[in-house]
């Protein structure tokens, strides 16, 4: 459709990334680490302080870390999905394993704060580690990114995401689904629009259409849903949970949350019952965090998910789009702005500078598509978007050749046209044949995923090509 994602390559793209199952509700833990601890004031929260449990992690075992940015924070958020005690009813699973995992860069200097979302079936190349506690560790291997909490501990989670994305960790933040229920229940529920009526068994979730508050179990089932809403894809799905956090931000940042004692005390002694976090993540830390952060605008709240397609060896796990993620992991670790607004881009090439790519307007981009995809029109398709987005469309076609990923192909002198171009699309990689004159050749493979102006303000910045949402867009009200 023209101005929005391709059909084809959204639908391939949502049933290729398999995503997350709870999702980005997690999250609300670090805004929670931001926001409660202004409590400080009161002694009631030195008490509430004392119901999390807290691990201690050898980073000195990790060997060479990522460079660590001053004054920038990044917390991993693990959602837990072990199914003991009050867990139980919600079946069984094998040890313990990160059903969510989060990187939150909260860069108070900045004023901004961003969520990458590490999809749990990533399959990456994971680094020896040594085991924690009563677990073995694991010798490096190629497996699934969320394998490490299983074989490791937290420890061994924490080096293999340091690894992985090259972002240094500074601590750790974990719930499970109980905590989770508790969360919204102190809340007095979560206002939110549901377009149809949910009927999803396995969720535990029957809800009418319309506007209403879900409590903590309605909430926990919106999460976990994915065949009674939308085309039954984790992509979907974490979408509709984007909307949730923003609606819960919204709603205790705005609210009468922290308008008094009382309400902050419920809220906090209800994160704080099932979250485990390491030793060094203390009172004084979450308090200077919280003092920097409290004027953050919901819309420098940034929700974003790795760049994914599926995994060439398995089509039923996903692997990094690159370069698309390595940009954004090295935007995070430079503390650099993913939508751009500070005048940074991540990792990469890069394709020209900002004044090169400020020359360059989509009117003066010639553009042939070529469908490797497959799909029959979807060149055609995927021609009048960027007609409709002032591109010169000089012809469409099958390629002789497909690559192994989309590819933007220009001839020379023409790097800053191909760049402009691979800035809308959320994973194509640019490449020069010296062949090319004016015209640039845009190849559409097999991990086409359409353009990242379907996702929202906070895609088309810095790390390029990234999906994404704001707490302040992800606000949503019926009608």
């Amino acid at each position: 459709m023209p101005g929005k994602r391709s059909s084809r390559g959204s639908a391939k793209g949502r049933a290729a990334r398999k995503s997350l199952s709870v999702g980005g509700w997690i999250a609300v833990l670090t805004t929670a680490v931001v926001i409660g601890t202004s409590l400080t004031a009161y002694a009631a929260y030195y008490d509430i302080y004392g119901n999390i449990e807290q691990q201690n992690i050898n980073t000195d075992a990790f060997g060479d870390r990522p460079s660590r940015v001053e004054g920038a924070m990044n917390i991993m958020v693990i959602g837990s999905d072990i199914r003991t005690g009050e867990n139980g009813e919600y079946g069984e699973a094998e040890g313990q394993r990160p059903d969510t995992l989060i990187i939150a860069h909260i860069s108070p200097n900045n004023g901004r704060a961003t969520l990458v979302n590490l999809p749990r079936d990533l399959m990456v190349d994971l680094p020896a580690c040594e085991g924690q506690g009563d677990t073995a560790g694991m010798p490096a291997q190629r497996g699934m990114i969320n394998s490490p909490m299983s074989l490791g501990g937290v420890q061994c989670q924490w080096k293999a995401v340091e690894t992985i994305t090259g972002v240094h960790i500074d601590h750790f933040v974990s719930v499970d689904f109980t905590g989770f229920k508790g969360i919204v229940n102190s809340l007095g529920g979560v206002r939110m629009c549901i377009p149809e009526p949910i009927d999803d068994p396995k969720a535990k979730l029957h809800l009418e259409a319309g506007e209403q508050k879900l409590n903590g179990e309605e909430s926990l089932g919106y999460m976990r849903s994915r065949y009674g809403q939308g085309d039954g894809s984790d992509v979907s799905r974490i979408e509709r949970q984007q909307e949730f956090l923003g609606a819960m931000l919204n709603q205790v940042m705005q609210g009468e949350i922290l308008s008094r004692p009382s309400t902050i005390t419920g809220f906090l002694s209800s994160v704080t019952e099932t979250m485990t976090t390491d030793d060094e993540l203390t009172l004084e830390v979450m308090t200077d965090l919280a003092i920097s952060m409290r004027e953050v605008d919901l819309g420098n709240i940034n929700f974003v998910t790795a760049p994914n397609g599926a995994d060439p060896t398995d089509s039923n796990r996903l692997a990094l789009s690159q370069p698309q993620a390595s940009e954004l992991f090295e935007t995070i670790a430079k503390d650099q702005s993913i939508t751009g607004d500070d005048g940074g881009k991540g990792g990469g090439d890069g394709g020209g500078s900002g004044e090169e790519k400020a020359q360059v307007e989509p009117g003066d981009i010639s553009v042939e598509v070529l469908n490797g995809e497959g799909t029959p029109g979807l060149a055609d398709q995927v021609g009048q978007w960027l007609t409709t987005e002032g591109f010169q469309v000089a012809n469409t076609g099958n390629p002789v050749q497909v690559p192994a990923q989309t590819t933007i192909y220009h001839g020379p002198g023409k790097k800053a046209h191909a760049q402009a171009l691979a800035d809308e699309a959320v994973n194509a990689t640019v490449e020069e044949n010296p062949n090319l004159g004016d015209t640039v050749q845009l190849v559409l493979a097999q991990d086409w995923d359409g353009f990242t102006s379907t996702a929202g303000e906070s895609s088309g910045g810095g790390a390029g090509g990234v999906d994404g949402t704001t707490a302040k867009e992800a606000k949503q009200q019926c009608g």
